[in-house]
């Protein structure tokens, strides 16, 4: 049985969420997952493919993931890889697709091999939710993240027999 490592880098936890979503669906599809946070990871030895995802601040990945993918680039390049990003919240008709993916770091991903990679709405923190609409406060969409991660298990499953 393929084993996954979901490694996530999360500064107010919703980015932590989406992965505990994306890894539950993946062992709900018998695989063997871990889920952790990128400071937790030492190496990739063990899994079968990895999903990368990190909260988007203006643009930018959060350091700790920026780090994880130059640092495990050659064992990544070696495996089935995907990566999420998380941040975009408030009215998604504003929304500047632009704005929700660090571009440089996105052709790294790609030259490394990445399967896919995917944006999902993130949640307010307080600060930023007191001038919000409620219905804006929390953009994640729970059944495309289960969607996507479902995908990837049909990717990486084993048939059987």
């Amino acid at each position: 049985m393929p084993k996954i490592l979901v490694a996530y880098s999360s500064k107010h936890g919703s980015t932590g969420e989406i992965a505990e979503a994306i890894a539950a669906t993946l062992r709900s599809a018998g695989l063997a997952v871990d889920c952790a946070n990128v400071r937790e990871v030492g190496d990739l030895e063990g899994y079968d493919a990895v999903v990368l995802g990190s909260a988007v601040y203006m643009r930018r990945w959060r350091g700790d993931a920026k780090h994880f993918l130059r640092r495990h680039a050659g064992e990544l390049a070696e495996r089935p890889f995907w990566v999420f990003s998380s941040g975009p919240v408030g009215d998604p008709a504003k929304d500047n697709p632009a704005w929700s993916e660090p571009p440089r770091l996105m052709a790294k991903a790609e030259a490394l091999g990445v399967r896919a990679h995917v944006v999902f709405g993130g949640r307010a923190t307080d600060m930023m939710a007191k001038d919000l609409p409620p219905e804006f406060r929390d953009r994640r969409d729970w059944d495309a993240i289960r969607a996507w991660a479902s995908g990837i298990a049909a990717d990486v499953a084993v048939p059987v027999g």
